[in-house]
């Protein structure tokens, strides 16, 4: 009996130290704890910045790849990129800018 408490004990101990060597990690790196963030309607946004566009259903569906990568769109129906950085690193295998 006095072994399963010494293990349980020794178990709850590693614990709590793997814990504080995780949580002293993420302070000495600057990290910040993980915060979920606000997913954006990419079906909207990417419909109002396809808009104009001669061929829409391409558009939508490179905007929507884009915008689920991103977790955004840039606004208007074109340009705008730079409030988007991740838009301009996106790009197609021949090098050319994947985000409409």
């Amino acid at each position: 009996m006095a072994i399963s408490k010494f293990a349980i004990a020794s178990f709850f101990i590693s614990l709590l130290v793997l814990h504080l060597v995780e949580a002293d990690h993420m302070v000495s790196s600057n990290q910040a704890p993980s915060t979920p963030t606000k997913r954006i309607d990419c079906g909207s946004a990417c419909a109002a910045r396809c808009q104009l566009s001669s061929r829409p259903r391409l558009c939508k569906r490179a905007c929507g790849t884009c915008c689920a990568r991103c977790n955004c769109v840039p606004k208007g129906t074109s340009g705008y990129e730079q409030a988007c950085p991740c838009y301009l690193s996106l790009t197609t295998h021949g090098g050319k800018r994947k985000c409409p």
